[in-house]
Formats: structure tokens, sequence, C-alpha cells
């Protein structure tokens, strides 16, 4: 039997854990953590979060926006504002642009997801299993694949004219039609996610109910599907909208030279650096507003259903003619789908110069990616792309999961400015963070530790961790929404220091959510190419500014290779995200070994 405690033998109650063990001092980490239960305990741990925010994201706005009112700020705004003018027209046209691309990816991505969703059909495996290709390219590989496959030098226009013997290449793609189409393929992902989610969690008693009420089919879209999949689609508006008036590559490769994007990077590399400046500053307050605009129709009214949420059957489609119509629409797609990757894996192997006015390539050989493994200098972009993709997407789990955290679980004043802060930055186009940070970094100061970045390594993983905090942040932010904060409390309980309660419980409970999001970030970086067309040096290039340069220097099938490689990283980046989502073993194990 064991003896029963007395006065002597109970250890006295002081609110904290009384240590054990030899070294009864209080470490350093217990010192900083212990007052985690008082007031300024967020105010610790938010200060350095803030002052990254600021010193990165918005101090670089300020920066770009006192260049471009430095000289002449009057005449680069009022040229915005004239009746004609390069400024005015590149304005209009990015706007113009984006908004043709929200609709036609909404049109593309909506029938697709009601589609798959809502009918059985031959092929329709297929499709689902490819569906999401083009979101496994790079924006710079997306584009060159539609300049190679539609372009009036492409395989299909010129394959069209040699079958019909026609004087000129037959539907060549150009210009502002070029843009689009490379946007509705590159970016109809976005809405076909998110009606897809939509429609899976709909009640189609709902729309059953209309029906039997008399409504017929486009009342029941406009009354009913529609409002449900309001969320769904203001959220992919939103970025369609912003990722095609960042847009670069698209407008450089169809010759579309009066677009916001291509006007900054003109002006930049025309040494005009302020009114690249009042362009970016510009393109950054309508993405604001435009993400400001879309987040408050967004929340003017509920759009939940009040039913018993059981999932859609989807529909077989019995009409022979309308099955066979079906499988040939299928394989129609599946080509559609493929034939950009396709075309960089043929060019990929094509030797550099034998393909001018041929159809095809004519000679194949397997010496691009021996020359790219094999010579140091060949190789030297890969490694360039891979250090600093790694180092930004450290930078981006560090402090975009202390944000997360901070945001989702600590009470303090200036909450809603720190998830603007961040939102900020994931709102301003590739182009405009680049500018930024040379407006902020061509002198040293605080934030550079007295340095000046510009012409070197560190502001290229700089420009990567601004761009993709907002990616881990938003994931990591979504993982911690699903995770209990009494498990965290009852360790604090047990005697476990926030450093340690947060490092062992709530961290390891976020690892899906936070390797998602660090993914997503790495592979990324590792195909950017907008904000380092602007920033590199010549031993700092990465993969993307080495394909747009082998272009130019019409070696095709080198830099076909190059962007064959990216899609082969981030094809198994996929798998492997897709596969931390679904399975979230990690989240079971350490729930598990927190009970």
């Amino acid at each position: 039997m064991t003896a029963a405690p007395t006065a002597a033998t109970v250890p006295p109650v002081t609110g904290e854990p009384t240590p054990s063990g030899r070294d009864r001092r209080p470490r350093l980490a217990d010192r900083l953590s212990g007052g985690a239960s008082s007031r300024w305990f967020p105010y610790v741990l938010v200060f350095p979060l803030a002052l990254i925010l600021f010193g990165y994201v918005v101090q670089p706005m300020f920066a770009t926006f006192a260049e471009s009112v430095g000289v002449d700020g009057v005449a680069n705004y009022t040229e915005f504002l004239s009746g004609e003018g390069v400024a005015r027209s590149s304005l209009l046209t990015s706007l113009l642009i984006s908004a043709a691309s929200v609709l036609l990816c909404g049109i593309v991505g909506v029938a697709m997801a009601f589609l798959l969703k809502r009918f059985q059909f031959p092929g329709r495996r297929l499709i689902e299993a490819i569906i999401l290709v083009p979101a496994a390219l790079p924006p710079l590989i997306g584009a060159i694949s539609f300049q190679l496959l539609y372009s009036e030098t492409g395989i299909l226009p010129r394959g069209l004219q040699q079958l019909f013997g026609t004087e000129n290449p037959v539907l060549p793609f150009t210009g502002i039609a070029g843009v689009l189409v490379v946007h509705t393929f590159t970016m109809y992902p976005f809405f076909y996610l998110a009606a897809s989610a939509a429609l899976a969690g709909m009640d189609p008693s709902v729309e059953e109910a209309a029906y039997n009420l008399g409504a017929g089919r486009v009342r029941v879209w406009r009354t009913v599907l529609l409002p449900m999949l309001t969320p769904a689609l203001v959220s992919a508006s939103l970025l369609v909208f912003m990722t095609s008036l960042a847009s670069y590559t698209a407008p450089l490769l169809f010759g579309v030279d009066r677009t916001m994007t291509m006007q900054i990077y003109i002006n930049r590399t025309n040494g005009d650096l302020p009114m690249a400046s009042a362009y970016a500053s510009v393109l950054a307050v309508v993405s604001i507003l435009f993400l400001l605009g879309m987040r408050w129709y967004e929340g003017r009214r509920s759009y939940r259903s009040q039913s018993k949420g059981v999932a859609a059957h989807r529909r077989e489609i019995t009409n022979p003619f309308g099955k066979w119509a079906a499988l040939a629409a299928s394989i129609l797609a599946t080509v559609v789908l493929l034939a950009p990757v396709g075309t960089i894996a043929l060019v990929a192997f094509s030797a550099d110069g034998s393909w001018t006015t041929e159809v095809i390539p004519s000679a194949y050989t397997w010496q691009n990616f021996v020359t790219i493994f094999s010579d140091p200098k060949a190789f030297q972009p890969i490694l360039n792309s891979l250090q600093m993709s790694l180092l930004a997407t450290v930078g981006c789990v560090v402090v975009g999961v202390l944000i997360a955290y901070a945001v989702r679980r600590l009470d303090f004043r200036g909450r809603a400015l720190l998830d603007v802060a961040v939102m900020l930055a994931w709102a301003l186009p590739g182009t405009v963070v680049a500018i930024n940070l040379i407006s902020a970094f061509s002198t040293g100061n605080a934030f550079s530790f007295g340095q000046v970045l510009i012409g070197t390594f560190w502001i290229m993983p700089l420009a990567y961790f601004v761009r993709f905090l907002p990616l881990v942040f938003r994931s990591s932010s979504a993982t911690l929404a699903q995770i209990d904060p009494s498990l965290e409390e009852a360790a604090r309980n047990l005697g476990a220091s926030w450093w340690r309660a947060f490092g062992t419980v709530t961290l390891r409970l976020m690892l899906p959510g936070v390797a998602a999001g660090a993914l997503l970030a790495f592979v990324n970086g590792v195909g950017e190419f907008v904000a380092s067309v602007l920033i590199y040096t010549s031993q700092t290039a990465p993969i993307s500014v080495e394909i747009n340069n082998r272009m130019y220097s019409f070696e095709i099938g080198t830099a076909a290779a190059y962007g064959m490689l990216q899609v082969v990283l981030i094809f198994v980046v996929m798998v492997i995200s897709g596969r931390l989502q679904n399975g979230r073993s990690a989240s079971r194990e350490a729930a598990r070994w927190s009970a």
C-alpha cells in the first residue's frame, strides 16, 4: 500500500509546475514563455513578425511610391488620366484582359465541374484524372507550350496550312487572343476546383424542389445554383483576375506590350525607374482594391444551405448519340489537355537549330539533357533555383506558421492588420514585388543590415519569400482552424512551457498543412519568372530566366529540356502534396501521441 500524502509530502501550489531533476534553474525558453498567458505575450511574439512584414512588404511599397513621385511625379501619374497615352492604354488593356479571362475561365471551369460532378458518361474518369494538368505547368512553360502549338509558327497552324495547302498558317492565335487562350487554359482550374467543391457539398433536394415547384432550368440556375455557387465563384474570380492582371509571360510571348506588367519591364530595362514605379504603384492599388471589393461583395449575403446536405448522384447519359458525343468530347478534351505537356516533351528532345519551317522538329537527340547535367554552366540555373527556393521556403515556413498561429489563436490589438499585411503580400503581382524591392534595397537600410541587396544573390530568395509567404500562411491557417485548442491547453496545464506545447502538440498536428504549403511555395519558387526577370544577374539566373534566354537565342530544344525538368518536379511535388492532404497520416499519428 502507498502512504497517504501528508502536508509535509505535498508540494506547495505556486501556480507554476515545480521543476524536477538536478537543474532547477529556469531555462531561457521557459522565462520567455513563462508569461504566455499574460496580456503581453502576444505582442512579444507578434512584434518581430509585424516587423518582417513591414520591412519586406509594406515599406518597399512606400519606397516605390516615393520613387514614382520623386522625379516628374505629377507627369507620371497624369499620363494614366490622359485621353491618349501608353499608360492609360496599358491600364485599360490589362483590365480588359483580366475581365475577359475571368469570364472565359468561369465558363470553362464551371461547365467542366458541372459535367464531371453531375453526369456519368464514357471517358469521365480519364478527364478527371488529367483535368488539373494545366495547374502543373509553370507560367513560362505554359505560355511557351502554347506559343509552340498555336502561334503563327506553331505546330497546329502550320500543320493545317500544310494539310489544306494554304498560303498562310491556319487559325493562328496572336496578340490579345493568344493571351486569352493561354489564360483560359492555365487558369480555369481555379473555377473548376472551387465549383466542384461547392457542387459536391450541395444538397440536390433544393434543386429538385425548385423543379417540382415548376421552375425551368434557366430559373433554377439563376435563383438556386448560382447563388449557392457565389462564394466559390467570387473566390475563383479573385484568383483569376489578380493572376491575369499580374501576367507577364503570355503578353511577352504573344507580343502584347501595352499591358501594365510589360510597361513595368520596358521602363525598368530602359532605366526609367520612376515611371516603372508609377506603373507598379497603380497596379498594386488596382489589385488591392479588387481584392477588397470582392471580399466585400462575398460578405454581403449569407449563402449557406439550411438543408440536410445529401450528396448529389451523377446522372447516367442513356441516349446512344449522347454517349458517342460524350466519348468524342472526352477524347478531344484529353488531347487538348495533354498537348502542351506533350509539345514540351517532344521539343525537349529536338536538336537546337533543327526546327525552322517544318511542322515538327526534324532532328532529335539526348544531348540537351546531357549538356544540362554535365556542363557546370548549364547546370548552374538549376542549382540557383533549388537553393533560392529552399531558402525562401524555410523563411515562409517559420514566419507563415507563426503568423497563422498568432492570427488564429492569440488575442491582441492589431490582429486584423497582421492578417491584412499577409493578404497584401498575396495581392501584389510579381512585377510589383520586384520593383518594390528594387526601390527599397538599391541602397542600404535597417532591413538589409546596411547592405545593398540589388545585384546580390539574396534579393532573389527575398522576392520569393514575399511572393509565396501567403501560400504557407493560408495552408497553415486552414489546418490550425481544424485543431482543437484544448489539446495545447492540456499540455500547458500539465506543466509544459508554451514553446514545448506549441512544438510538440500544435505544430505536430499542423504538419500536413504546413508541409503542403511549403511544397507549394518551393515548387512555385522553382518556376518563378515574373519577379526574377527584373532582378536577376548573370550569376543568379534561375531556370525560368535561363529558359527565356535560351528561347531568344533560338536554342529551343535546350529551353524545352529545362522546362520538362520543371514539369517533372512539379508533378512529383503535386503527388506528394496530394498524399499529405488526403492521407493526413502525420495528423493521425500526432493525435494518437497527444491523446
